[in-house]
């Protein structure tokens, strides 16, 4: 018979692999929340990288219609001046092809960075601490050498 006075004694921990048991079936319950709330975000992101790429060719859109007729004001205006049709339709041209030209040269200087070469040199198992030839000469880096 227990002494009313003395203290009762805890009950004995739970062994280790009740812990472990006690875990793994609470596993399935924390996985399936996961992947569920995982799963909804992705539907809603798929929702908005539609509605992203909707609204990206609109803009496009929108953004051809007002180039096209700045360049018609500006041939208008030119006509005003005095400047021949032709004049003004190859002027035109030609500064458009200026523009494309500079940015397929910017596009060229940056293709070389979609390749990651300073990810890729450090993740090799010898890297080679200098600089590949891809940085370019606007890359601030190099601008003061």
């Amino acid at each position: 018979m227990a002494d009313a006075t003395s203290p009762e004694t805890p009950p004995p921990a739970p062994s280790l692999l009740q812990q472990l048991q006690a875990l793994a079936g609470e596993l399935p319950g924390l996985v399936s929340d996961r992947v569920e709330l995982l799963s909804l975000e992705l539907k809603r992101a798929a929702q908005s990288l539609v509605q992203v790429v909707a609204l990206t060719v609109a803009i496009a859109i929108l953004g051809v219609t007002v180039w096209l007729a700045l360049w018609a004001a500006l041939i208008g205006l030119l006509m005003a001046s005095g400047l021949p049709l032709l004049a003004a339709l190859l002027l035109t041209i030609g500064i458009n092809l200026i523009a494309i030209a500079a940015a397929v040269a910017r596009v060229r200087r940056l293709l070389p960075r979609l390749q990651l070469p300073a990810t890729r040199r450090h993740l090799t198992v010898s890297p080679d601490p200098r600089p590949s030839p891809e940085i370019t000469p606007d890359d601030p880096r190099t601008a003061a050498r």
